[in-house]
């Protein structure tokens, strides 16, 4: 089925030196834009992530520290993998959780911000978990009726996670609960929360406030908590290991609570 786009979808996956998105540094991003009109533009960028790679990381992704000791670093391309992005929505696979966040905390590093305002975002793990449960492997051969060709390669699996996401759209297609092919409603179906930071931190409840999302205040309002129950909780925040977006959020909302 062919997507149904307002404006051009970034199907993009990467590959890092770890889980930690405050941390760890991306060293491979594989993309399929897809514009409107259905054409579709490739690229993979590796870089030099400036620390030793450990080996459990290179299990995974089989991409060694001799193979990026001469790529620049994601500083020096930053700009370019902005413009990317720019003026497009993203999808990925578990990219709302890990992806988006360090892609963010990259583009920060280089002194680039990144607008989620700006973007929709279509996770495609999570309109799979939702509807079989299973993880992005599995679902090429539920959906796409065989294997993945290179597990764990940034560009196989960007083409996958595209590949997948339009076979959700037509094996959904006559479903009770059909698979809309409309951005606005895929980003929203596949969005296990109505997150206000990248990193879940802070997401909005059911009337629309920010509340936090981890630790002794979880479930708190983030207004009451700055104000009210814990003054120096902010200042601990911005001190403490945070991806800068998280960071960015609570200094936007710090200061609108603090003028009220």
């Amino acid at each position: 089925m062919k997507l149904n786009l307002k404006r051009p979808l970034v199907v993009f996956d990467i590959e890092s030196t770890g889980l930690n998105i405050t941390e760890d540094r991306i060293i491979e991003l594989s993309y399929v834009k897809v514009y409107p009109d259905g054409r579709e533009e490739t690229n993979t960028y590796r870089f030099n992530p400036e620390k030793v790679i450990p080996q459990q990381a290179i299990d995974v992704h089989h991409i060694t520290n001799e193979d990026l000791k001469d790529e620049p670093t994601f500083k020096e391309r930053a700009h370019d993998i902005a413009r990317v992005f720019e003026g497009c929505d993203i999808a990925g696979f578990n990219s709302n959780h890990f992806d988006i966040p360090l892609l963010a905390q990259e583009l920060s590093k280089a002194g680039i911000s990144f607008d989620p305002s700006q973007h929709k975002f279509i996770d495609v793990q999570t309109i799979y978990h939702k509807r079989e449960k299973r993880d992005l492997e599995a679902a090429c051969i539920f959906y796409c009726g065989h294997p993945m060709d290179n597990h764990h390669s940034a560009a196989d699996d960007a083409k996958t996670t595209l590949e997948v996401l339009k076979a959700q759209l037509d094996h959904y297609a006559d479903a009770d609960e059909p698979l809309v092919n409309d951005v606005d409603y895929l980003s929203q179906y596949s969005s296990h929360n109505r997150n206000v930071d990248l990193a879940g931190r802070i997401i909005y409840n059911e009337q629309k406030v920010p509340v936090f999302n981890f630790g002794k205040h979880k479930g708190k309002t983030v207004e009451e908590v700055f104000t009210k129950l814990d003054l120096g909780y902010y200042d601990w925040m911005m001190k403490s290991d945070f991806a800068e977006n998280t960071k960015q959020v609570i200094t936007r909302l710090y200061i609108q609570f603090k003028k009220r």
